[in-house]
């Protein structure tokens, strides 16, 4: 064998082994890249606000898809400890007035929190361990975000506390904050009318008021729908209603996020649950 074949076989023989990066370890990587960028950028974004916006956080979600904890490493949700008292507004299902208008000076003053909780583990929640003077419930509003997307009531952190800055007179805040997540134009888009009406009312009663409106009229729509659905389909209807069967169905299969329901469903069941109309 030539001197040049014996350097190049020696060469093979101390060749470093390859480091392949499972997707555990890569998604670790991703997720340290992010949280630098989140640092990087958390001084940037400590000005926009000249109150506060926090959160007691009972750590029941998955970290990767929690917006409460995104928010955090923004620096734009500041952490609670349980038994800390919080002089804001607080959205919590132990409240017994609703959020409106006339709570603008108490979030501008105070700020406000929410509790970052699951839906499915209320009852094991210590809200008495969340002191607050201002205790408030956010009056009905459709969910946007990729886990409940479609669902009355079941907000995320981040959409909580959007709904919140919008009905006491903080949009572009509320903008901004949405704006830290690819769907966040959703939950304005889906909310549109809603989140006008409660706007413009004067106080809390006003804007239960407007919910019940609101609730009464989608059921009327969705009788006329059903009435008007009694018509045999045509052709096209009943290619598109096939279509979508499945897609649903690949849906399933596949084992994503949870798939959007129809708003109308879930807002009619609503208004049975509250027995109106």
């Amino acid at each position: 064998m030539s001197s040049h074949g014996k350097k190049n076989k020696k060469k093979v023989l101390t060749r470093r082994p390859r480091h392949v990066v499972g997707k555990e370890e890569k998604y670790r990587q991703e997720r340290d890249k992010s949280d630098k960028e989140d640092e990087i950028s958390e001084e940037e974004e400590k000005w926009l606000l000249s109150f506060p916006v926090a959160m007691w956080d009972l750590e029941h979600c998955d970290p990767k898809k929690c917006s409460g904890k995104k928010l955090v490493r923004h620096g734009l949700v500041k952490i609670l400890r349980l038994g800390a008292r919080f002089s804001g507004l607080v959205l919590t299902p132990v409240g017994q007035k609703c959020v409106s208008p006339t709570d603008r000076s108490i979030v501008q003053d105070y700020g406000c929190a929410v509790v970052d909780c699951s839906w499915a583990r209320l009852d094991d929640t210590p809200f008495s361990r969340m002191r607050t003077p201002n205790p408030r419930l956010l009056p009905f509003l459709v969910a946007a975000n990729p886990i409940n997307y479609g669902k009355p009531c079941q907000l995320s952190c981040v959409e909580a506390i959007a709904a919140t800055l919008l009905i006491t007179g903080f949009p572009e805040e509320a903008k901004y904050y949405l704006g830290k997540f690819s769907w966040g134009h959703s939950f304005l888009e889906l909310n549109d009318e809603l989140l006008k009406r409660y706007s413009l009312c004067t106080n809390a009663e006003e804007v239960i008021a407007a919910q019940e409106k609101f609730l009464v009229d989608a059921r009327e729509e969705k009788l006329n729908r059903h009435a008007v659905s009694d018509f045999p389909p045509t052709d096209s209807e009943t290619e598109e209603e096939e279509e979508e069967e499945e897609e649903e169905e690949e849906e399933e299969k596949e084992g994503g996020e949870a798939t959007p329901v129809k708003t109308i469903s879930q807002i009619d069941k609503q208004v049975k649950d509250m027995h109106i109309g």
